[in-house]
């Protein structure tokens, strides 16, 4: 009798054996099948065939077997037992998270359809009163060669659109042309840098090396991406390019499409469809290039060649909640379990990062010149110490602000704090608005008007007068990027100012319009959070102005330094980045930050020195390996007593805490968590193999618990 053994969609840290019936082909690892559970049927995935079951009497029968296609491929199922493993998540949950939803569902895959292209009939009229008709004609026009559906539906165009322009014989689709030559860039004279970049990664193709492309803003390492993957695909392989950010993929997929014919995409901002669509283009090797956000890390490919994390040190390549896995780290076991290269590309590199570089684990690519013309910008620190603010402008930024603008030029304004104001309160009795759900202030938002919670989404009205005084008018303390807008708004009142946060940006369609806006080149203020400074081009920002670096170094988080310092950097990497000279401005109530001194005197290189040294003194990551157990439960004193019993008998690492969260309540559950630090991850994983042993299966009253391997930050 066939056994199989089969991952389930539930928190469970087991597989589930079913014998196959004698009329049922024995499904392949990797595919879907329909099994029984306790009450109910669920899909499940084959993971492996069982060997020497004892007693298959017991066994229940799988019920269906969806389809002879696998769903996960051997070496995309070995990267997430692999990786469920690590990060000591239940392999089901693990296995599902790792597939699109609509291979979740009981529907059997459809055959992949080529994708599809459009053109303009050379006698085609322009439809009346239909602008959405008349933008995309334009489009098609416009285009030397034939569209792919998928790039008009990136700008925008649904298939509705494209589909009443070809009812009215205005365009007519095409069978799919032969893949698209790459296109070289003619004129392309890589600097030494480069040349040496791209020259090792090229070397490098059909064996694991792991390159990090240390290059500042500007230095062209999108173009050794580029370099590369042409040689990839002239080879008949496939190339995978991670980016944080959603709001990064209409200008990244442009660029690449214009290089290479077509590009794939793979984002939560898809639709189901859409984004099966994409996984079965690089399974079936349909799709050359796939650029995609955290988990198209595990999309299935027919001929992988290369990986490349764009923005490594990003903490959007780390989930937050569930199966807590990083994607860059995952990248780096693919490549070395396919032996095909992968690029890790950033002007501020994570610490662990450096650390592997520094001991010869990644092979370390510098690139210290911008490309072009474009020279580094000049970084100033403005001590706000006494100095009145207008709206978090001081008197000395508002002054190269003005003269930046009547030079023709745009200024980057960055806070990284939305809304109006971060408190408000009654300055008689001092009450200050905060959320009853969470253990937090309300943030005051003006557009639209109200009271809202950043944590857990809590909404209010805004109160006309103090709820326990009565005393009115309530005041607006600190500054958020609303606040920020109105107040340089008024400033510069002939000047538009374009605010880029989540409030406002909210799709990569918008994003693309803002971005679509600065490119026109007028001048220009952007006000904005941390959405501004990930890898955009901005030519004509002659001036970047970090209104508060403070916050983030003097967090008790001992990663917050890190990610603050490459936050400026990265958004100080938006100046001068043509034929203009660029300026930073950072205001600053602590001028003698020894952290602060040392990025701008020696740039995030001597930032990264000295902070490594402080880990290392403190004995933290990367010198020895971290885990957090969390926790949270209706009542703090369970949720901390849950915690101590998953610990106990826990004396070969070190363990610290439990203590509440530095959010100690969210969403009317308290938090608590643990940290276990270990000199090396296997006696911290044999350490949370002995609490799962113990504790997997317990229930603890309510409270609920978890693992975060490696976390990215310690909220």
């Amino acid at each position: 009798m066939n056994v199989v053994r089969v991952a389930v969609p539930r928190p469970l840290w087991t597989l589930f054996d079913y014998y196959v019936p004698g009329d049922t082909a024995t499904p392949p690892v990797g595919a879907r099948v329909y099994v029984p559970f306790g009450a109910q049927a669920v899909i499940g995935i084959v993971v492996e065939r069982a060997n020497g079951v004892p007693d298959v009497a017991d066994l229940k029968p799988l019920t269906e077997v969806l389809g002879p296609d696998t769903a996960l491929r051997p070496d995309v199922l070995d990267l997430i037992r692999w990786a469920a493993d690590y990060y000591h998540h239940p392999i089901g949950e693990a296995v599902f998270s790792a597939i699109p939803v609509a291979l979740r569902k009981r529907a059997k895959l459809r055959p992949i359809e080529p994708p599809r292209y459009w053109r303009a009939q050379a006698s085609a009229t322009e439809p009346a009163r239909a602008p959405r008709q008349i933008a995309a004609l334009s489009r098609l026009r416009d285009a030397a060669e034939p569209v792919a559906e998928t790039a008009l539906i990136a700008d925008g165009f649904d298939a509705r659109v494209l589909h009443a322009l070809e009812r009215k014989g205005a365009i007519e689709r095409i069978a799919p042309p032969a893949i698209a030559p790459v296109r070289s860039v003619a004129n392309f004279v890589p600097t030494d840098e480069q040349r040496r970049a791209i020259d090792a990664a090229r070397a490098a193709l059909g064996r694991f090396e792991c390159f990090l492309i240390d290059g500042v803003t500007g230095s062209g390492k999108t173009e050794v991406y580029l370099q590369t993957i042409e040689t990839v695909l002239e080879r008949g392989q496939q190339a995978l390019v991670l980016i944080p950010e959603i709001a990064l993929t209409p200008q990244t997929l442009e660029r690449f499409r214009q290089r290479f014919g077509h590009a794939a995409t793979y984002h939560s901002g898809l639709t189901e469809r859409q984004r099966l669509e994409a996984w079965q283009q690089c399974r079936d090797g349909v799709a050359r290039v796939l650029i995609g956000t955290r988990s198209a890390i595990f999309v299935p490919f027919a001929a992988l060649g290369l990986i490349v994390v764009d923005e490594e040190h990003d903490g959007s390549f780390k989930q937050q909640d569930g199966f807590r896995y990083s994607a860059r780290d995952l990248a780096i076991k693919r490549a070395q379990t396919l032996a095909i290269p992968l690029l890790l590309g950033t002007a501020t590199p994570a610490l662990e990062t450096l650390n592997n570089a520094r001991r010869k684990r990644y092979r370390h690519m510098h690139l210290t010149a911008r490309a072009g013309a474009a020279k580094p910008p000049i970084i100033k620190l403005v001590d706000i110490r006494g100095l009145p603010l207008d709206d978090g402008v001081s008197a000395p930024l508002r002054k190269a602000i003005a003269s930046h603008l009547a030079n023709g030029n745009q200024v980057l304004l960055f806070i990284n704090r939305r809304g109006y104001s971060p408190t408000y309160l009654c300055t008689r009795c001092g009450w200050t608005a905060a959320c009853s759900r969470c253990e937090s202030r309300l943030t005051l938002h003006r557009s639209p008007p109200g009271l809202r919670c950043h944590h857990c989404g809590f909404t209010a009205p805004l109160p006309h007068d103090c709820p326990q005084c009565r005393f009115a008018p309530l005041q607006p303390v600190g500054v958020g990027t609303q606040r920020s807008e109105q107040g340089v708004a008024r400033a510069f009142p002939t000047v538009p100012v374009l605010r880029i946060d989540r409030d406002t940006t909210r799709s990569a369609r918008t994003m693309a319009s803002h971005l679509e806006m600065i490119a026109r080149g007028e001048p220009a203020i952007l006000i904005g959070t941390q959405m501004l400074a990930k890898g955009h081009h901005f030519p004509r920002v002659t001036l970047v102005g970090v209104l508060n670096a403070d916050a983030g170094f003097a967090s008790p988080d001992f990663r917050a330094p890190e990610h603050t310092a490459q936050l400026i950097v990265q958004v100080a990497g938006r100046a001068g980045r043509a034929d203009r000279a660029g300026e930073v401005w950072i205001q600053t109530f602590n001028p003698d930050n020894p952290l602060l001194d040392a990025l701008v005197r020696d740039g995030y290189a001597g930032f990264a020195a000295t902070e490594l040294g402080h880990r290392a003194a403190a004995k933290l990551p990367p010198f020895r390996a971290l885990a957090l157990l969390k926790a949270d439960g209706a009542d703090l004193d369970r949720t901390l007593a849950c915690l101590r019993t998953l610990v106990a008998g826990i004396d070969d690492i070190e363990v610290l805490g439990p203590t509440p969260a530095p959010l100690a309540r969210r969403a009317r559950l308290y938090r608590g968590q643990t940290a276990l630090l270990a000199a090396d991850r296997v006696r911290l994983g044999r350490a949370l193999d002995r609490i799962i042993e113990a504790h997997g299966s317990a229930r603890f009253g309510g409270v609920r618990w978890s693992i975060d391997v490696d976390p990215y930050d310690m909220s």
